[in-house]
């Protein structure tokens, strides 16, 4: 893992630092025990998988104010109204930027919108450590996401057990063959397949297509990143992915919901 991009370094780095100082202010035990309280989830990779089987679009709708690469993408942010736009425009679930330091991005965002709407909820974040998987359960996340450019293989084990038995399911993040084969031997039942180069940043749906062979069969598969108009959907859905996750391509719109609709509805 010590091949990683810089910009991934420079999160990493900075994500030991936060966990350092959320264990100060409170110790590990005293989040297990809170996560024990959390509300009951809504079946996120369920959601999901329903409407695949169908073969209809369905869609994780990203709320992110801010992207390391291109700054601020919306400054009228109120995650609570974009969530209810997302609603209404037909998401099947959403996925909420947590983190501050590099996507402006507010536990808070979660919480407050998730309580707006009735769809399950992704916590987006760089989870590098249990802390932040129990963490996730008392801000009643459905589903985390693991990188695998941001974890060992042991990590990612050790996360997306805790994570299950939490009841949250895990969406594992791939970029490359490398990175899917090392997920592989998970066995987890949904693998998210970036199509962002993470050293260049250039952008490539043929990523998805090139990997999806190497994917088991039964696996839900999840394209990030380059989802931009129906064309772009349409490419998918002719290699036979149902599943997106889009947030750019929806937080410049004054309407992100009715983005949403005219791209996959």
């Amino acid at each position: 893992m010590t091949n990683r991009p810089n910009v991934l370094k420079k999160i990493i780095a900075r994500k030991h630092q936060e966990i350092a100082q959320c264990i100060k202010t409170m110790p590990l035990s005293e989040v297990v025990e809170q996560s024990k309280n959390a509300s009951k989830t809504r079946g996120f990779y369920q959601a999901l998988k329903t409407k695949v089987d169908a073969k209809q679009n369905a869609v994780i709708a990203e709320i992110k104010k801010a992207s390391p690469s291109k700054g601020i993408l919306r400054k009228d942010f109120d995650p609570k109204e974009i969530a209810k736009s997302y609603e209404l425009g037909g998401a099947t679930c959403l996925s909420i930027l947590t983190d501050k330091d590099f996507f402006q991005g507010d536990n808070q965002y979660l919480i407050s919108a998730r309580a707006a709407v009735s769809l399950p909820v992704l916590r987006k974040e760089f989870i590098i450590d249990a802390y932040q998987v129990y963490e996730s359960r008392t801000m009643d996340s459905d589903c985390i996401l693991l990188i695998a450019a941001c974890l060992t293989d042991a990590q990612m084990d050790e996360f997306s057990s805790l994570a299950t038995s939490l009841s949250m399911d895990v969406l594992i993040e791939v970029h490359n063959l490398k990175e899917l084969k090392r997920t592989l031997k998970l066995n987890l039942p949904m693998i998210g397949i970036n199509n962002r180069n993470l050293r260049t940043f250039e952008v490539s749906l043929q990523t998805t297509i090139d990997l999806l062979k190497e994917v088991k069969e039964g696996t839900l598969v999840i394209t990030e990143s380059g989802i931009l108009n129906a064309e772009n959907v349409a490419l998918m859905k002719s290699n036979n992915i149902y599943g997106y996750l889009v947030g750019e391509a929806f937080m410049s719109q004054s309407n992100p919901g009715r983005a949403l609709r005219e791209i996959f509805v």
